[in-house]
């Protein structure tokens, strides 16, 4: 049998990151007597609730022999369950805290955060108070409404690094919760998001390749050979403006490993510009003349990490059943970036490089 959650780092706040949900295989013994599945994992996976289970049930998130069943299945002998569960909260003292938030849209099971620049999503260790999460309890419990499904504090799905701007969506009820985690884990959500990289891009293409945690730094993450290491990973990307010595892409996430953009990028060759840990923080491409120095430094001064920025978000509404789907603005820091890269090709002529 194995019934063990998936690692994932609890004190990162990583995009999308890895999904916040674990996985479990259980096969049943060939002297198992029937009953209820709701009841059966209850007795097999300690200190998860009924409720949650159920809730699972009702998104499809068990499987029997390949087949979804509710949460009155009877469980037989030598059956394969596979299940997924959203983790819990932590047990954490989650501090609310009146910090302003960008809340594009916000109804009963959901709402949908337009997270800035130097903001931890969860608390973790060395940030336990300013993170999203604790804007999200004090905004959440001031609501006027709560429904019985409500955790203590807002269901995250998906998180995006410290850095990374953009569009963060949070269940407000288990039941949300449930049903968002499992389009995360299909794949049916949309995600894409606005990247500076060095480098001139030459055509718009696919990063295929196992992304895992760096062996000699564990902060960091690196592309495996296949089957090596890590987990399977696909970033779509495509050129939107090119600057000559950096390049303006679109990523599309395939799936939602932990610094997937990042590593994928660099990984090709074009590391996000000013990217503090994957070294996009030291001039890549160009000149060693002070003007240029000088020119470079006052464009990291714009953004305090990677230029990233989750700009379009989807999904389908857990209750109403119908596709929604979100766009944002780049930050401010994040366009007059761009522009500063804009006027300095136009004075400089073709930057790019052979």
């Amino acid at each position: 049998m194995t019934d063990e959650p998936e690692e994932v780092d609890q004190h990162l706040s990583e995009e999308q990151e890895e999904e916040l949900y674990e996985h479990h295989k259980v096969k049943v013994d060939p002297g198992q007597f029937i009953v209820r599945i709701d009841k059966y994992l209850m007795d097999r996976l300690p200190n998860t609730s009924r409720n949650r289970i159920q809730n699972s049930a009702k998104n499809g998130f068990i499987i029997v022999n390949g087949q979804k069943v509710k949460q009155n299945y009877k469980v037989k002998p030598n059956d394969e369950i596979s299940l997924v569960l959203p983790f819990p909260a932590q047990e954490l003292d989650l501090i609310p805290e009146n910090i302003p938030l960008e809340i594009p849209y916000e109804d009963d099971d959901l709402l949908v955060v337009n997270k800035p620049d130097d903001m931890v999503v969860h608390p973790g260790l060395g940030n336990y108070r300013g993170t999203l999460v604790n804007a999200l309890v004090y905004h959440i419990d001031n609501l006027p409404h709560r429904t019985q499904d409500y955790y203590g504090r807002p269901g995250l799905v998906h998180r995006l690094d410290k850095h990374t701007t953009g569009l963060v969506v949070v269940a407000k009820t288990e039941y949300a919760l449930n049903h968002l985690a499992k389009q995360f884990f299909d794949r049916t959500t949309e995600r894409r998001y606005w990247a500076l990289v060095w480098g001139d891009v030459k055509e718009d293409g696919t990063v295929t390749g196992h992304i895992g945690r760096s062996l000699k730094n564990r902060k960091m993450f690196v592309v495996y050979p296949e089957g090596d290491h890590g987990k399977h990973a696909v970033t779509h990307y495509k050129v939107l403006e090119r600057f000559g010595l950096v390049t303006l892409v679109e990523c599309k996430l395939e799936t939602g490993r932990t610094h997937q953009i990042r590593v994928h990028m660099k990984h090709i060759g074009h590391t996000l510009f000013h990217d503090l840990e994957y070294g996009g923080d030291a001039i890549l491409k160009g000149t060693t003349h002070n003007k240029y120095k000088t020119f470079i430094e006052n464009c990291f001064d714009l953004t305090k990490g990677q230029a990233l920025h989750a700009k379009t978000l989807g999904f389908e509404h857990p209750t109403r059943k119908e596709y929604m789907r979100f766009d944002s603005e780049l930050p401010a820091g994040f366009q007059q970036l761009l522009e500063k890269w804009r006027n300095y090709t136009k004075s400089a002529g073709d930057l790019s490089e052979e």
